[in-house]
């Protein structure tokens, strides 16, 4: 149930991210960034299931959060940071558009 969470968190973040290309610039920009995330996610996700196949046995923390599900929380914490950065344009409130 976790890994559809952090699924769906990942199609919200790639339509608000789509939605601001087409609005601010155009289509093409928007497919460019749409190619990026899924590249990125299935990089760092083969990345991450690497490094965590070594510390972690199959069964992981628990019947919730097992090694798949801790993989997909690891690279989603990373993702988060490198992403506010990378899109800050699309982290910016409404309120903080006045500035």
């Amino acid at each position: 149930m976790i890994n559809v969470f952090i699924f769906l968190l990942h199609a919200i973040f790639i339509y608000l991210v789509m939605r601001n290309r087409i609005k601010n610039r155009s289509v093409k920009d928007a497919f460019i960034d749409l190619a990026f995330i899924i590249v990125l996610f299935a990089v760092g996700w083969s990345l991450t299931a690497w490094v965590i196949n070594a510390f972690v046995e199959p069964e992981g923390l628990g019947k919730h959060f097992d090694r798949d599900t801790i993989t997909l929380s690891l690279l989603s914490i990373g993702e988060y940071f490198f992403y506010k950065g990378y899109y800050s344009d699309v982290f910016v409130s409404g309120a903080g558009k006045g500035k």
